[in-house]
């Protein structure tokens, strides 16, 4: 094998590499050697097939294994004896001239990654927000559950319906003049202010009784689920069948012992620990940000294209997944046409930290061991069926890029676990609203941002001043999906978004009463006139 480099500028790299035809048929008489035993042929005896024969039959495929095999092993020799590191896979091209039985001449071309200097890791500092669980916010959503867990109790006929009433109805719905499929139901629970339906049908059920019949007229929304519907002016023919009021229990051991709970301290136990646990989720997404803030500071250095080609790639296609749900998805689309560079930016700087973090675990051991890999393949098995998991598992332990995929997150979290042990911290005791007020600020600021390997979004202080984002999408929701950078293996993928933290946070009544009650809550029915449509969901 003759190796010669045709090219050196940046991180790119070009080589012609010849392979002699010597060695290519080399490499086909082994083979033939090889399957020379087994294979059957009239006249002779079981392994007694000439090679020339052998060589006959099969001496095509033969030659073309060999080329194969050939390229693919002096592509490993150059990148061992060159000591490359690349980006991503190397493009391989074979002469157009090629014929078997002469040397072959390949061009191959690649990026490598950057020498990336001993990063710099001391000196940081950080401040981290801390937040009080408070009484009043235990009690609270102590309350939440309760009223969940309320029965529905039928007023008075007289009574008229308002806010927060449950209503029991029949409805059908007509577009212009003629029922349309999917909008009749009977017996349909729906809460007034719930936005349970499309905007202006609960609304217009307030002052209702019991018995009473109204036709109601709504537009649905032009981003509706079911695209016959989207748009389109609808009238509802109502029947009020009941009106219900929750009747809220008491907090008392009585209520929680009826969540299978020792009593109503344990109850508030429980909800405070999950509160504490929000609020570290989103003291530690807001320490994320500003540690990576400081390491993009201090650090600079050219990062190979191609991976900044495939990370902007995945933000674009998440961009135009937001656009797409949009309400005016034509003039979302404009709007990241016209900051199609910002976002580009924020590629470079993705892969910047990503690139830089790896260096950072590697240069100290950070690692993740065999027991947490294999933690980690069989959580993410359990979203596939039953039948399918065992092949998941198999595909993820011989396939190197889907395993660096699956463990990328925890080792973003272990190498920023690594550097809060270096960094010095000071404690600054805030309001939950403050803490939140502070990554929002984040979001919505006048740049766009980058985020970095598992952050949890940061903002690019290093830049020129960006166009204000005058919409909070899908700008800000492209931020939230960018949370996840590759930080191990410099060729993987950034993983799938994670909930942004404030939204997960809202969920906290809910999971707690999950927990506490250890019950699946009733699902309402769906209909048309609600906000999504039923083939859509």
């Amino acid at each position: 094998m003759q190796t010669v480099e045709t090219l050196n500028e940046g991180l790119k790299r070009a080589y012609t590499v010849t392979i002699t035809s010597k060695d290519i048929d080399a490499r086909v008489e082994k083979e033939v050697a090889a399957i020379a035993p087994q294979v059957r042929m009239p006249g002779f005896r079981p392994g007694k097939v000439p090679a020339n024969l052998v060589k006959k039959m099969h001496g095509e495929s033969l030659q073309r294994d060999a080329l194969n095999s050939s390229i693919q092993d002096s592509i490993q020799k150059l990148i061992a004896d060159q000591k490359l590191r690349p980006a991503m896979q190397p493009s391989v091209e074979l002469d157009e001239a090629f014929e078997f039985g002469k040397d072959a001449e390949v061009k191959v071309e690649l990026e490598v990654l950057p020498e990336i200097a001993a990063p710099s890791i001391e000196g940081l500092k950080l401040e981290r927000l801390t937040v009080e669980v408070a009484d009043a916010q235990v009690d609270e959503a102590a309350g939440r559950i309760a009223t969940q867990q309320g029965a529905l109790e039928e007023h008075a006929a007289s009574h008229k319906a308002k806010d927060g009433d449950t209503l029991t109805i029949d409805f059908v719905g007509k577009i212009d003049g003629e029922a349309f499929e999917g909008g009749s139901a009977e017996d349909v629970k729906l809460k007034i202010g719930s936005g349970q339906f499309i905007p202006g049908f609960e609304e217009q059920l307030a002052g209702v009784k019991k018995g009473d019949e109204k036709t109601i007229t709504v537009t649905f929304p032009e981003d509706y689920g079911a695209a016959h519907l989207a748009g389109k002016e609808a009238t509802f023919d109502i029947t009020v069948k009941a009106i219900l009021n929750a009747d809220k229990p008491k907090l008392d051991d009585d209520f929680a012992k009826s969540l299978g709970l020792e009593g109503l301290d344990k109850l508030k136990e429980l909800l405070k620990g999950q509160i504490e646990q929000e609020h570290n989720g989103l003291t530690r997404t807001h320490m994320k940000r500003k540690l990576l803030d400081q390491l993009a500071a201090a650090h600079d250095f050219d990062v190979p294209p191609s991976m900044v080609e495939a990370e902007f790639n995945q933000i674009w296609a998440q961009l135009q997944h937001e656009a797409s749900h949009e309400e005016n998805p034509e003039a979302a689309l404009k709007e990241m046409e016209a900051e199609k560079e910002d976002y580009r930016a924020i590629a470079v700087r993705r892969v910047r930290l990503g690139l830089l973090l790896s260096e950072i675990g590697q240069a100290n051991g950070v690692v993740v061991s065999d027991q947490e890999m294999n933690r980690l393949i069989m959580q993410a098995a359990q979203q596939y069926s039953p039948q399918d998991r065992e092949r998941f598992v198999q595909y993820v332990r011989q396939d190197p890029m889907a395993a660096a995929q699956l463990r990328a997150p925890l080792y973003e979290d272990k190498v920023v676990d690594f550097l809060f042990e270096k960094a010095e911290i000071t404690d600054r005791a805030v309001s939950r609203e403050e803490l939140e007020a502070a990554i929002e600020a984040e979001d919505g600021d006048l740049k766009p941002h980058v985020h970095g390997p598992g952050c949890g979004h940061d903002h690019d202080h290093d830049h020129d001043e960006k166009p204000k984002a005058k919409k909070a999408a899908p700008k800000k929701k492209a931020a939230e999906a960018e949370e996840a950078a590759p930080a191990e293996a410099a060729a993987e993928e950034a993983p799938a978004k994670k909930a942004p933290a404030k939204k997960a946070a809202a969920k906290k009544d809910e999971a707690v009463a999950e927990e506490a009650a250890a019950e699946e809550k009733p699902k309402a029915k769906k209909a048309p006139a609600k906000k999504a449509a039923a083939k859509a969901e």
